[in-house]
């Protein structure tokens, strides 16, 4: 057996996809150092191929990869609820990917990894059944979360035609979900009222984290370049993701719905999203993943309607404890 011989660094390293992706590394026989970046020390002990660095990505540090002779990196620091804080997200979403694609630049990486979302595509009435990734991208306005992950992606692209010695993976993935999921999906499921929009009934696609472990892991040995869909297999209806959560729902009109969420959103009496984040509920935004599963020989472990179940059981178990 050969020795390991990537050294591989990982921002936003006190998150939670970055704590699983970590330990899976750890068991990655190709990986030999893993450096752990992020502006608060993760909360679980890092295992023994993994060295913790304070840094802000919103701050210029163009010598950390190259001082730790860095192979790859993989890009997880992201502000995720980016509506109220709209210029600290910039900060760390936009002007933090430039930071690191400079000390990729004046380092020897060879490989950089960047998790952008499905989301960029924006949840419209005229989507495809599956975009694919020629389809355009056209975030929807006002939601941040989507327009900086847009923002960081032209960067990178530019980024890998000025430096073609360099590859650039970037993973355009759906809403990753599991016992310890925080996203703006998630999220909306810990309110006391779920709400359904009209008519509507979208199939919504999943992750389990591990399988995004798996896959990150995938890429640092096949180094794709390019854009790539990810999501679980199959789908699951919005409807029978509220029925698995045994909490009261509400129906109402788009109208009513985009007016409630708007002047609950103005009046500070919730924080998860503007009232154009209803259309992620409203309208599909489902992938086609074969381009990724040609490119890395790889079968998706889990379906999404697994990967939504795992969240549901571990978010109501959550609840009985606490009651």
């Amino acid at each position: 057996m050969s020795e390991p011989t990537l050294r591989i660094a990982i921002t936003g390293a006190a998150g939670y996809i970055a704590g699983s992706l970590i330990h899976q590394l750890q068991r990655s026989d190709s990986v030999s150092s893993i450096l752990a970046t992020d502006i608060k020390t993760p909360r679980a002990q890092l295992p023994s191929k993994a060295r913790f660095a304070r840094w802000d990505v919103a701050t210029p540090y163009p010598s950390v990869f190259g001082n730790n002779r860095i192979d790859a990196v993989i890009h997880l620091a992201y502000i995720l609820d980016a509506a109220r804080r709209r210029d600290q997200a910039k900060r760390v979403n936009v002007v933090g990917i430039n930071n690191i694609l400079q000390a990729c630049g004046e380092s020897d990486v060879r490989h950089v990894i960047y998790l952008s979302s499905a989301s960029v595509y924006g949840a419209r009435s005229d989507n495809p059944a599956f975009l694919t990734e020629t389809d355009p991208i056209r975030p929807l306005k006002g939601f941040q979360y989507s327009e900086d992950k847009a923002d960081a992606e032209s960067r990178l692209a530019g980024f890998a035609e000025r430096n073609p010695k360099i590859a650039v993976t970037i993973l355009r993935v759906c809403p990753v979900i599991g016992p310890n999921a925080d996203n703006f999906i998630a999220n909306a499921f810990k309110k006391p009222l779920l709400p359904i929009i009209g008519s509507s009934d979208p199939p919504m696609q999943f992750l389990l984290e591990d399988d995004l472990s798996l896959i990150l892991e995938h890429c640092l040995k096949y180094k794709p370049r390019g854009i790539y869909n990810v999501a679980g297999r199959g789908t699951i209806a919005w409807t029978e993701m509220v029925a698995t959560m045994d909490r009261p729902s509400l129906r109402l009109p788009a109208p009513v719905w985009r007016f409630l969420t708007a002047a609950a959103w103005h009046l500070r009496l919730q924080n998860e999203s503007p009232a154009c984040g209803l259309e992620f509920i409203r309208h599909r935004w489902t992938v086609d993943t074969s381009k990724i599963q040609t490119a890395l020989n790889l079968e998706f472990l889990h379906t999404s309607q697994r990967a939504w179940k795992s969240y549901a059981k571990a978010t109501k178990k959550i609840t009985t404890l606490q009651k």
